[in-house]
């Protein structure tokens, strides 16, 4: 058994073990920031029930990797999604919207609707015409390509796309400049970790956080040995 490749943290078991605990909340919440806009910034979050309850009998129950909400009642599901589905597209706005409508069973009532954002870690090509490894997907107006709609505000999804992430950045001789911007650091966790694991990180943003989340990954590969 390859032990270590069962928990590299792009495989979603070893993702949910290093994000998904209640002990590593700090991390989730550097992870989430590195990501959004300033203005969607968390201080503090609540990891919830990773199932997407049913409705009705029949209806189709999903299970995301991460589900959280912040002090405000924002939402956020995230997702490590290792294998290329052709239905990844729909998946993703399936997810989007049970976490979002999921709302209500709570509130009660339209107005009390929070941000739902849908962060979603891909190790396949989700954009292929697209270099940027990092998109985000909100509503617009495509008459005039307004995507800065009020009623839709409600909605993002974000992509990180690891391969062209690490095809960027395929040297292991890590430029540690760049790493003071949090999001490629924590994408150098993701996608090559073995690099960081004997780096001084202490001088870095986030750096003491990903630290600890190197740790915890070399803590589950000693404990199934």
């Amino acid at each position: 058994m390859n032990v270590k490749g069962e928990y590299d943290p792009k495989i979603d078991i070893a993702f949910k073990k290093i994000f998904g605990v209640e002990r590593n909340k700090p991390l989730l919440i550097s992870l989430i920031n590195s990501i959004l806009e300033p203005k969607d910034h968390v201080k503090d979050l609540t990891i919830t029930n990773p199932y997407n309850e049913k409705e009705f009998k029949n209806d189709k129950l999903s299970i995301l990797d991460i589900k959280a909400k912040d002090l405000n009642g924002k939402r956020f599901n995230i997702e490590m999604q290792v294998t290329d589905a052709n239905d990844y597209g729909k998946r993703a706005l399936f997810y989007w919207a049970k976490t979002y409508v999921e709302q209500l069973k709570e509130a009660g009532k339209y107005t009390d609707l929070q941000k739902t954002i849908g962060i979603h870690f891909l190790n396949f090509p989700c954009i292929q015409n697209a270099k940027e490894y990092h998109n985000i997907f909100v509503p617009r107006e495509i008459k005039n390509n307004n995507k800065d709609v009020d009623i839709f505000k409600n909605m993002e999804i974000h992509t990180l796309e690891l391969g062209k992430f690490h095809s960027e950045n395929m040297q292991d001789q890590i430029d540690m400049e760049s790493l003071k911007n949090s999001i490629n650091l924590w994408m150098t966790f993701l996608t090559k970790r073995h690099i960081l694991a004997d780096k001084d990180l202490s001088n870095l943003p986030e750096g003491l956080l990903v630290k600890k989340a190197i740790e915890e990954t070399e803590y589950m590969v000693m404990k199934k040995q």
